[in-house]
């Protein structure tokens, strides 16, 4: 059986206009791709200053090479989680005369005062409605 020619990819634009996408990729092959990779269209790492540091073929050949998704014979033991530390007490340091021994004690405890209530006079209904049960 006869095999047919291979059919370029042409695309027809917004516009109308007809694009060989074929023709654009081997123009810009060493054109380096927008991003943080340090790549150019092709594949290649780059170095400093665009030049080619690692071909494609290599980049392929070093992944295919690593062994990915095998199971391990004996499983890898979890690290311990550190214990929650309870907060300690503020001490304050107290100078006595003598200064080679320091004595401590306690911060003290912060208290809040409120002032009393007063009582409100009752106005309206509340007031109307006081007596009656």
């Amino acid at each position: 059986m006869a095999r047919q020619p291979t059919r370029k990819k042409m695309y027809r634009t917004m516009q109308g206009r007809m694009v060989d996408i074929d023709k654009l990729r081997a123009a810009n092959l060493d054109t380096p791709a927008v991003g943080n990779m340090g790549v150019n269209a092709r594949g290649d790492v780059l170095g400093p200053k665009g030049v080619i540091a690692k071909p494609k073929e290599q980049v392929m050949k070093e992944y295919y090479q690593t062994p990915k998704g095998r199971a391990q014979d004996t499983p890898v033991p979890k690290s311990p989680r550190p214990a929650m530390q309870i907060p300690q007490p503020r001490v304050e340091q107290v100078q006595t005369m003598n200064p080679t021994v320091q004595e401590t004690k306690p911060a003290p405890k912060r208290t809040v005062k409120t002032a009393p209530k007063q009582e409100q006079s009752k106005s309206g209904i509340d007031a109307a409605l006081d007596g009656l049960e």
